[in-house]
């Protein structure tokens, strides 16, 4: 078994498709894709409209959520200007997904964890920033899952841990966003220094999971150009680097 795992999108089509090329060389015979597909200034309906056509196992992830009820007040930029751009085909298509679920008995996925749409996985938030989970911390919020392997997204952070229970707990990193800044619950930062999109693989090999953290290069110039036009300096500095503005 060998499987892609992609997640928080987040309307990069260009990313998306860099990725999905790489994945189709190597041979994988299934991809997920754990949300945040479409948010923010880029190309939301195309991105929609491409998944919607492919047999993906999908989940939703908070951002699907928050473009559901993006027309009431208080609602942020990015999942405004998505919600503006979708029709009701592809609001229809965001609503029939789920935000956890498992792909068989032993791949169990999430957007965020097995509890919460926008709680990290692998990385503990607290008033210092966004730093990486103990084993333990990690241990306590997948104790009620029973699958060799767990896959989460959210954090837009790559990474790969491995339980004391021998489970194996992956975040693919983020197909179309290496950097934001964020103030809930905590005022963090995530950057991953690079424009790249990321993407993670994972084989099952003599009831052993193989895993692999992919790093995608792709044409992030013309997305951050896209951000610019949509007046989202911020984005276009965090697609061109992988990095935020500093104050």
């Amino acid at each position: 078994m060998r499987l892609a795992f992609v997640t928080d999108i987040h309307g990069n089509l260009a990313a998306l498709e860099a990725v999905v090329d790489d994945i189709a060389r190597r041979g994988v015979e299934r991809i997920v894709n754990l949300g945040d597909s479409l948010s923010g200034p880029l190309l939301p309906l195309e991105t929609a409209r491409y998944l919607m056509a492919r047999d993906w196992f999908q989940l939703a992830g908070n951002h699907e959520r928050q473009i559901l009820s993006a027309d009431r007040a208080g609602s942020g930029a990015s999942d405004t200007y998505a919600r503006s751009m979708l029709s009701r085909a592809e609001l229809d298509w965001i609503a029939s997904l789920r935000p956890l679920a498992r792909v068989d008995d032993e791949v169990f996925v999430c957007h965020g964890t097995p509890t919460s749409d926008i709680k990290h996985l692998l990385e503990t938030l607290d008033p210092g920033g966004l730093r990486a989970a103990t084993a333990s911390e990690v241990a306590a919020r997948c104790a009620s899952i029973e699958a060799s392997l767990i896959v989460c997204g959210h954090s837009h952070v790559p990474r790969i841990t491995g339980l004391a229970s021998g489970q194996v707990v992956v975040n693919p990193g983020s197909v179309g966003l290496q950097a934001f800044e964020d103030d809930r619950p905590f005022v963090h930062r995530v950057e991953n220094h690079s424009p790249d999109a990321r993407y993670a693989i994972a084989e099952r090999i003599d009831g052993r999971w193989i895993t692999a953290l992919i790093a995608v290069p792709y044409d992030f110039e013309s997305m951050a150009r896209l951000a610019e036009l949509r007046r989202r300096p911020a984005w276009a500095m965090a697609l061109r680097t992988g990095e935020m503005p500093r104050p």
